[in-house]
């Protein structure tokens, strides 16, 4: 009998977060300097044992049994509020926010570590608090004190719950053309009337907290039209009166019936039918978009982070699965073993193994980094240094979230395979990893859109200035693979494939600066696929350089086995899914376009 499911390998974080990534630099900096490794293992042990004991054995309760709309209100699975104040205790809420909002003042890379604990064992239960946490941020940073006393502390403190409420029934992701209004009323200086529809808005209604504020992008009557003319409004369900709380005319009009994250209802939200739903400005008037870009963004990166835990938890079971399940004969025909094998000594099993290790863990790396950056643009003692910090942190954030989406799926549909016929049982969990990552590439942004994203403004960034400050980074960590004893072949593909990728980016770039929008951008997707290829192999050349430092020490049989693994499986990266950017950059530059000709009577 196998051991339980571990979600997230303790010993791969440890790894990443001490060994490759150092995190324990940034408790030089003033915000971090009351912690250590201590402060940072133990909270993450606390998420680890909650995500293991108590939201895991939910989650196929919670698929099985989904929230239900009912007379106009959504009835949750009856354990989402225990689940949701466990993780409040937890400190989840709070954990990256100063002190002075109550909270831990954890670096981002931990938090985001703690949170990728908690979706690996529940996607569903834990987009709650990653909404709610996100929401209350966008009231912190932007908000009146009179709007962080009424609706921020009670958001953080777990009383009330928050969402993102963006998207509208006939514009889809493009939210300039959003028609939700908001009136001024007379007399209340930043109350308005606000008016409108949203959809697919994740955890709009539930019934376990006594509230939910809805941030909210409408436009106030006689702002301009496009992104320009939006605000950002803070829309409770529930508004405050003189006699408590009370209805504020936002009505649950819909629930989308998904295919994963089952847990978290997404819902159509209907604003002011009775003509008395009020909102209040947060922030600036007309800046809504630029506020709502800190949530979005925050969430980006835990989107990649939920997106590593489902490939994460499928590659753990698939593991597991291989281990012990029997069958077929060995290829050499071996006469020592002549009854079934362990299926996981057929080689392509094995493949399919070490593909699924080669995502998880070159994602996992992936958003210790991101969110390190993160921490240095937001902390670093130097301007010019957190100014550098966001340069590279803007480019990585699409990165982040789509490769482990797109990538993501693919190790979940491994594990799917590896299982057999077993695998699309609804039995046995695979199944449902596969249908909640399918999620991941349309949520906070389709791929194409993080594409457009990557390509149309991040890597050509003032003049170039964020692409250059990335490859200097990347530049530095080849030589130092080079130096620890990680394989020349290795350092120099990823090396040669470096300056393929900038080039390739000055090409693009000097079409859209010439006018020809259509030459540059046409095939974004190919040009994500092939850079997150890259930074995808410079995470396992960081790797690889980790452990061949550990290994040149004295280390024991098993530790040794474990850095050995990591080298291989840079090699496997960095010969396969590298070798194929010749072809995406062939693909960008060469301009292919039989799917720009095709006439619309021809599909």
């Amino acid at each position: 009998m196998s051991a339980p499911n571990p979600l997230v390998r303790d010993r791969d974080v440890e790894f990443l977060l001490y060994e490759v990534h150092d995190v324990l630099r940034l408790c030089k900096m003033p915000a971090f300097a009351d912690h250590d490794r201590e402060t940072f293992d133990l909270f993450l042990a606390s998420a680890a044992k909650l995500s293991r004991e108590q939201l895991y054995p939910l989650v196929r309760e919670m698929d099985e049994q989904p929230p239900q709309l009912i007379d106009g209100r959504i009835h949750d699975h009856p354990k989402t509020g225990q689940a949701y104040a466990s993780m409040v205790e937890l400190g989840i809420l709070t954990a990256g926010r100063p002190e002075s909002v109550g909270g831990a003042q954890l670096p981002s890379c931990i938090t985001t570590i703690a949170y990728l604990y908690l979706m690996a064992a529940n996607a569903g239960a834990s987009g709650y608090p990653l909404l709610t946490a996100g929401s209350a941020h966008l009231i912190e940073s932007f908000g009146s004190e009179e709007l962080k006393r009424t609706f921020m502390d009670r958001m953080y403190a777990g009383e009330w719950s928050g969402t993102m409420s963006l998207t509208e029934p006939q514009a889809g992701s493009s939210l300039g053309d959003l028609t939700s209004s908001a009136t001024p009323i007379p007399g209340r200086e930043g109350v308005y009337n606000i008016k409108g529809s949203k959809i697919f808005i994740s955890g709009g209604d539930n019934q376990f907290l006594d509230n939910i504020v809805h941030l909210t992008l409408a436009r106030r009557v006689g702002d301009p039209g496009g992104t320009r003319g939006i605000s950002l409004f803070a829309v409770p369900r529930m508004r405050p009166g003189a006699d408590g709380l009370e209805f504020n005319d936002v009505h649950t009009s819909q629930m989308i019936h998904k295919i994963g994250w089952k847990g978290l209802p997404s819902l159509g939200l209907s604003y002011g039918e009775s003509d008395d739903c009020q909102g209040w400005i947060v922030g600036e008037p007309c800046k809504g978009l630029s506020y709502m870009f800190q949530m979005m963004n925050e969430a980006r990166l835990l989107v990649g982070a939920n997106a590593t835990g489902s490939a994460s938890a499928a590659y753990h079971e698939s593991l597991a699965y291989a281990r012990e399940r029997t069958q077929g004969r060995r290829l050499n025909g071996s006469a020592s073993a002549p009854g079934p094998v362990p299926i996981i000594e057929h080689p392509d099993v094995r493949r399919m193994l070490l593909r699924q290790k080669a995502i998880v863990e070159g994602c996992m790396s992936l958003l210790i980094m991101t969110a390190s950056y993160a921490d240095l643009a937001t902390h670093a003692a130097e301007q010019a240094e957190r100014e550098r910090a966001k340069l590279i942190l803007d480019i990585l954030t699409p990165v982040t979230k789509t490769f482990a989406a797109e990538r993501g799926f693919e190790s979940c549909s491994l594990a799917l395979q590896i299982h057999g016929g077993y695998g699309y049982s609804s039995e046995y969990l695979p199944e449902l990893w596969l249908r909640e990552q399918r999620l991941n590439s349309i949520h906070e942004g389709t791929t194409a859109i993080q594409s457009l994203d990557l390509l149309g403004r991040k890597v050509v960034a003032k003049g170039g200035q964020a692409l250059m400050a990335l490859s200097a980074e990347l530049r530095a960590d080849i030589e130092d693979a080079r130096r620890c004893g990680v394989d020349e072949e290795l350092c120099d593909t990823v090396k040669i494939e470096l300056a393929r990728a900038t080039g390739l980016t000055q090409v693009l770039g000097g079409r859209g600066l010439g006018g020809d929008t259509i030459g540059m951008l046409a095939h974004s997707v190919d040009y994500l696929n092939l850079f997150a290829n890259l930074i995808i192999s410079w995470q396992w050349l960081r790797m690889a350089a980790a452990a061949c430092r550990a290994l040149a020490g004295n280390v024991d049989t098993q530790s040794t086995d474990y850095y050995r693994a990591k080298v291989e499986a840079a090699r496997y990266w960095i010969r396969t899914d590298l070798a194929d950017n010749a072809r995406l950059a062939v693909l960008c530059e060469s301009g292919e376009d039989s799917y720009l000709k095709v006439a619309d009577a021809g599909w």
